[in-house]
């Protein structure tokens, strides 16, 4: 009996080793969370944020508080969620370029997302959308790519910032139709289409928010970099049916925390994340965004996925010649 008196004695340890957590995870959230966006008001994370915010609000009793750090490639947002305790009320909402491309281009190993922040759970990507002004005399996708190729270094586009997955996707696009293309890099998706809008620059690979202006006729799109055409512009082909390959809107985003945040914390945030992601409300609203919703992953899985997106940008921004 003694060997299974000693099992019963370990298992009791344990458990009462796990009940402060467990009771923490149960008591949080206790007072105001704050989430840092760190891209610019107006971009698909920063919406999708909110509306998830605004939910999570709701069903946890607390407010969920939206905080922009922008700037930096996504490092001024990742500087203050790092150095906040991790007791679960300061969280990071990122896009998936800031914490899994970036971190290729910037030199700053003291804040690397992959060290500092912990995976909690994604919740969607987007395809790109190739957008003009109405005023630009192309009607088409391959009038534009003529143009293009006709004016090597004179076509202007606009993107949230170096690294990010709009400025990957047009570099990608630009090696394989085999054109030079002038990057102006903003502070977000929302200046750089404000931009388009009054005609300072001469096209977008839009992660989705313009589509409303798009559909208004404020906008033309042309293309969309994404495994499918767009239900609401039939005539808008993919760039893979016109034999441009490897384009797309980028790694997921998502939920983080700081580095040693509580596990049953983490935990509960991912399964009331999922939980939010499966109501139908929910899922119109990133629908109307053209947002692709992410499978449900467990924290463990996410971080996977993670260090897999890295791993795969470090390769290929090198090829790309790519920096900062």
């Amino acid at each position: 009996m003694k060997p299974f008196s000693h099992r019963l004695f370990g298992a009791a340890a344990l458990l009462a080793a796990l009940l402060p957590a467990i009771a923490q995870a149960q008591q949080w959230p206790a007072k105001t969370v704050r989430v840092i966006i760190n891209v610019a008001p107006g971009g698909v994370a920063d919406v999708t944020m909110r509306i998830l915010g605004a939910r999570l609000t709701e069903t946890m009793g607390q407010p969920f508080l939206v905080e922009n750090r922008a700037g930096g490639d996504g490092y001024i947002g990742f500087e203050a969620v790092s150095r906040s305790d991790p007791d679960g009320y300061t969280l990071c909402y990122s896009p998936g370029s800031s914490v899994m491309m970036a971190p290729h281009l910037v030199n700053r190993p003291d804040l690397d997302p992959l060290k500092v922040l912990a995976a909690v759970v994604p919740t969607g990507k987007v395809s790109l959308y190739i957008m003009v002004n109405p005023s630009n005399p192309a009607n088409n996708y391959a009038a534009l790519l003529a143009n293009m190729r006709a004016n090597p270094g004179k076509v202007s586009y606009g993107t949230p910032g170096n690294g990010t997955s709009p400025h990957i996707a047009v570099e990608v696009f630009s090696r394989e139709a085999n054109v030079k293309l002038n990057h102006i890099p903003y502070k977000g998706a929302g200046p750089a289409l404000k931009d388009l809008l009054g005609g300072q620059i001469n096209v977008v690979f839009d992660p989705g928010i313009g589509l409303p202006q798009a559909k208004t006729g404020k906008l033309r799109l042309l293309a969309v970099a994404g495994s499918k055409r767009h239900p609401d512009f039939p005539d808008a082909p993919t760039l893979e049916e016109n034999g441009i390959k490897g384009v797309d809107g980028g790694p997921h985003f998502g939920f983080y925390a700081p580095a040693n945040t509580p596990r049953a914390i983490v935990v509960r945030l991912n399964q009331e994340v999922i939980k939010l992601m499966k109501e139908t409300t929910i899922r119109d609203r990133f629908n109307a965004l053209a947002v692709d919703m992410a499978e449900p992953m467990t924290p463990e899985a996410f971080t996977a996925y993670v260090r897999a997106q890295s791993e795969r940008y470090a390769k290929l921004m090198p090829q790309l010649g790519i920096k900062l």
